[in-house]
């Protein structure tokens, strides 16, 4: 689907007109990640999905020797992890780093209601990760990696003991959070104020 947006647009500031690339003034005003290769992606699930599709042959969701139930059993956990993980630990998170700076206290009531469902979404987990090493199966995938940037924020609430009090869960977050190139990023993630402003 193309965008509904131009890729190049004008502004005029005083005695100076500039052209500039829509990709460009998203990156740098907005802070939003944007591939340049065609359509407008700014989600990160959208970008990930499809710099490995766009890569040939990898490891994480196209594999040539991935059957279309493998391929689907992946796909699946992607939704879970969008609509169910995403939907309790994001306002957990926001809530406990991000209220202060809309001049309030965390929401309380609305953390507790979340931690409850995340907790049922992490039981599912657990008992999944008794069959398999990882939430699509038995090697690491877009449905594990997806699940990095909140579950690093969250590990630093008073509150991880709901990640890690399950075992499975909690072996399967030291493997997914201790791989060379999550641990690069990791190095430059930071859970401050000045991250939610």
């Amino acid at each position: 689907m193309k965008s509904k947006f131009p890729s190049t647009f004008s502004m005029s500031t005083s005695s100076l007109t500039h052209t500039r690339n829509l990709h460009f003034w998203l990156r740098i005003l907005l802070s939003i990640p944007t591939p340049e290769d065609g359509d407008l992606l700014f989600e990160s699930r959208a970008i990930t999905s499809g710099q490995v599709q766009g890569t040939g042959p990898d490891m994480l969701l196209h594999r040539p020797d991935r059957t279309p139930k493998e391929a689907a059993i992946v796909k699946l956990w992607l939704e879970v992890k969008s609509h169910r993980y995403s939907r309790a630990i994001s306002p957990i998170v926001h809530q406990f780093f991000a209220a202060h700076l809309h001049g309030r206290d965390p929401d309380q009531p609305l953390i507790d209601q979340n931690l409850w469902r995340l907790g049922a979404v992490l039981d599912v987990y657990e008992q999944r990760l008794g069959a398999t090493n990882y939430l699509a199966g038995h090697s690491y995938t877009l449905a594990d990696l997806h699940h990095l940037p909140y579950t690093f924020h969250f590990r630093k609430t008073p509150w991880a003991a709901l990640v890690y009090g399950r075992p499975r869960v909690r072996v399967w977050w030291d493997d997914i959070s201790s791989r060379a190139a999550f641990l690069k990023v990791a190095h430059d993630m930071t859970t401050s104020a000045r991250d939610y402003e």
